[in-house]
């Protein structure tokens, strides 16, 4: 792929299984400077999408919109990744990401016929840098809070399908009933034909993979 060329993403392609599994994780930013690497991009792209697109949202694009801002953000990272260094002293990965989306939804707000604006943040020139132009929230939203608020809950889901790629599908299901559904464990065993013991012994292995897999996307962000 060439320099600065938008990866080949799909919201609903499973990213591939690699070797390393989970452990491969705190390396994620590392391999996205290779442009070639589909698997990671692909890792990366179902990881952040929900949580970009529902800042654009947040912000009043349109489904449209917010679809086109999503790509835009994540070819504006292909171009700038090799760029960033992380250190959370100076602007952690989690910041980086935020002030990409919220240009790209700038940027899709002036795209609008004149008139249809009325609704677009304000950007405020004293307080402009070089990368990014700051979007306060007194007439239309908060992005930032937002972006806070829903940072944890789509880390939760991105390693919720995660693991789910990488358990037997019964095994997710039992975790799923009787973890995040709060189903009593003789009704899993009624429907599912399973011991109560293997509710249990499912539940705490497929836990451990489910912490250590937020561990390592809090640890990127």
């Amino acid at each position: 792929m060439e320099s600065g060329e938008q990866p080949a993403l799909s919201a609903s392609a499973p990213a591939p299984v690699e070797a390393e599994s989970l452990a491969t994780r705190a390396s994620l930013l590392g391999r996205l400077k290779d442009f070639d690497n589909q698997p990671s991009w692909q890792e990366f792209f179902n990881t952040y999408w929900r949580l970009i697109h529902s800042t654009a949202r947040k912000a009043g694009l349109t489904p449209e919109e917010a679809e086109d801002a999503v790509q835009d953000t994540f070819v504006a990272v292909a171009k700038n990744i090799g760029e960033f260094r992380y250190d959370p002293a100076r602007c952690s990965f989690k910041s980086w990401l935020l002030l990409i989306t919220r240009q790209r939804i700038i940027w899709q707000l002036r795209k609008r016929p004149p008139g249809a604006m009325s609704n677009a943040p304000k950007t405020d020139d004293a307080t402009r840098t070089a990368t990014i132009e700051r979007v306060p929230d007194e007439a239309s939203c908060d992005i930032d809070a937002h972006w806070e608020a829903e940072w944890e809950n789509n880390l939760m889901a991105a390693a919720l399908e995660a693991v789910k790629r990488r358990v037997r599908p019964k095994q997710f299901q039992i975790f799923d009933l009787y973890t995040l559904q709060n189903w009593p464990v003789q009704d899993i065993v009624r429907m599912l034909k399973v011991t109560a013991a293997q509710v249990y012994l499912t539940r705490h292995r497929v836990g451990l993979l489910l912490k250590k897999e937020l561990r390592q996307l809090a640890r990127e962000g």
